[in-house]
């Protein structure tokens, strides 16, 4: 049995977009294809086979410090930004509201796919999930210019929905309507998760 198994889910791509200066703003541009090498997107902000370290893993490694890039795309499913508007109270949340790379429809539950999971096409591009995308308030300003009050509710309202990030494993292309094909991990969830999140936080 292989160690990643392809699944019978498939999701197809909706949204593609970068953000080309992270400094200056969160929001995404819209792109019809995204050619992807070792070290993502050469036009995205998040791009790069490395990153300097973040809050993220401060448990881990003081920040700044040099750390392999798993943050190189973020990844949203339709479904959850639907959840997320309804929760919002506004029509809908444009995916460049976010910084997406990628806006994906027919994976359920997707901010919650397994870590290590790969998604792929049918031209062999894949791009491996590194967790959860965990909502913060960045988005607030952006989503403030185009529905003004509306940004301080997205951090709430995100809270299981926000997606993942991911960065890619087989180079390639991704383009607008592609299906890309869920494959999982062959291995049993760690039984000891539950007990191990509850020391660590309450230390």
């Amino acid at each position: 049995m292989p160690a990643l198994i392809p699944t019978h889910v498939t999701a197809e791509i909706v949204w593609l977009g970068f953000n080309p200066d992270r400094d200056a703003t969160l929001r995404s541009i819209s792109a019809k294809s995204l050619p992807l090498s070792f070290a993502g997107f050469d036009g995205e902000s998040h791009a790069g086979l490395t990153r300097p370290s973040d809050s993220r893993v401060l448990s881990q490694y003081p920040r700044g410090t040099t750390i392999r890039n798993t943050r190189q795309l973020s990844i949203v499913s339709q479904e959850d930004l639907d959840a997320i508007a309804a929760n919002m109270g506004v029509v809908a949340v444009d995916p460049a509201w976010v910084g997406a790379s990628l806006v994906l429809r027919g994976i359920p539950d997707f901010t919650h796919v397994p870590p290590a999971s790969r998604l792929q096409n049918a031209q062999g591009t894949t791009l491996t999930i590194d967790m959860e995308n965990r909502p913060c308030n960045l988005p607030a300003k952006v989503i403030d210019e185009d529905a003004n009050g509306y940004g301080k509710a997205f951090k709430a309202a995100a809270y299981g929905l926000r997606g993942v990030t991911a960065w890619v494993e087989r180079e390639g292309v991704l383009k607008l309507g592609e299906i890309m094909r869920l494959h999982i991990p062959d291995q049993p969830i760690w039984p000891h998760l539950a007990t191990t999140l509850t020391a660590a936080k309450q230390k």
